[in-house]
């Protein structure tokens, strides 16, 4: 079992940042891809963002391109959502994942653990 924990999320001007880290533990035995997920209140949740297990590949939905950048510290078992030029529309429940498989997956469905989630609320 894998256990993912969120932190980072709060209050944020926009045009403000901020810095989610989402640390995982327990039994992984293999590489994984870690994707970020977000979910607001009445939408589905929605693909942010991932990246590789070796952090040299990364994807993004296009509505966060240019302004949120995955990354990950292997020897930490931790991985980082850097989000800046915030939008209210960006405010959202975050969540990260860990896929198993290769390739980074855009569906919630290609991803097997979650982590609880850390909010994140946009003020215009």
């Amino acid at each position: 079992q894998v256990q993912l924990a969120e932190s980072g999320g709060g209050l944020v001007q926009a045009g403000g940042s901020l810095r989610l880290s989402c640390t995982a533990s327990g039994r992984i035995f293999r590489t994984y891809v870690m994707g970020w997920f977000r979910q607001a209140p009445g939408k589905e949740r929605e693909f942010v963002g991932g990246v590789t297990w070796t952090g040299l590949t990364t994807y993004y939905a296009d509505s966060v391109k240019g302004r949120f950048t995955c990354s990950r510290d292997n020897a930490k078992n931790t991985a980082y959502l850097q989000m800046n030029s915030l939008k209210p529309e960006d405010a959202a429940v975050y969540y990260c994942a860990v896929r198993l498989q290769d390739g980074i997956g855009v569906s919630v469905n290609d991803y097997r653990y979650w982590g609880q989630g850390t909010q994140v609320t946009v003020s215009s």
